[in-house]
C-alpha cells in the first residue's frame, strides 16, 4: 500500500475514534454506566486497530525515506505538495486535536463521577464531609459521625 492510501485509513480511523468519544462523553454526562460499559472493549479495539495502522504507515515512510513518525508524515506532505494533501493532513491534525480535547473533558467526567461516588462512600461509612456549609454559611467544623454501616 501507497503513504496516501495508508494515510487514508488513519483518518477514517480517527474519525471513528472521535465519533466514539463524542458518544462516550454523551453517556457520561447522562451517567449511562451500561453503556459506558459496552464501549469500552469497542474503544480498546479502536485504539488497536489506530496503533496498528499508524505502524503500517511509519514503516511505508520509513522505505520512501522518511522518518517513521509524525515528523516524516509531516515532512512527506510537504514534498508531495499536492494541495489535496496538504488540506487531508491539516485537517487530521485538527481532528486529532478534536480527539485529544474530547478524551481530555471525559477524563474530567470521570474524574467528578469518581470523587462524587467516593463522596458517598465516605458519607456511607461515617467520615465527616468536606465543604458542607452549615446554616450560618460556614463550612462546618464539627463532624457528625455515624457509625460505620456493618455488612
Amino acid at each position: 500500500m501507497n503513504i496516501t492510501t495508508l494515510f487514508e485509513q488513519d483518518a477514517k480511523l480517527l474519525n471513528e475514534l472521535l465519533f466514539l468519544l463524542s458518544r462516550e462523553q454523551v453517556s457520561l454526562i447522562n451517567a449511562d454506566i451500561d453503556s459506558i460499559e459496552s464501549m469500552l472493549d469497542e474503544k480498546g479495539n479502536l485504539l488497536q486497530r489506530i496503533n496498528a495502522s499508524v505502524q503500517v504507515r511509519y514503516k511505508a515512510l520509513f522505505k520512501a525515506g522518511f522518518e517513521p513518525n509524525e515528523n516524516g508524515m509531516a515532512a512527506w506532505v510537504r514534498k508531495d505538495t499536492l494541495p489535496q494533501q496538504v488540506e487531508a493532513w491539516q485537517n487530521f491534525q485538527k481532528t486529532l486535536e478534536q480527539a485529544k480535547e474530547l478524551n481530555r473533558l471525559n477524563g474530567q467526567l470521570i474524574n467528578k463521577h469518581f470523587n462524587r461516588n467516593q463522596q458517598f462512600i465516605n458519607h456511607l461509612h461515617g467520615a465527616p464531609s468536606t465543604g458542607v456549609y452549615g446554616p450560618n454559611g460556614q463550612t462546618t467544623s464539627q463532624s457528625y459521625s455515624r457509625p460505620a454501616l456493618s455488612v
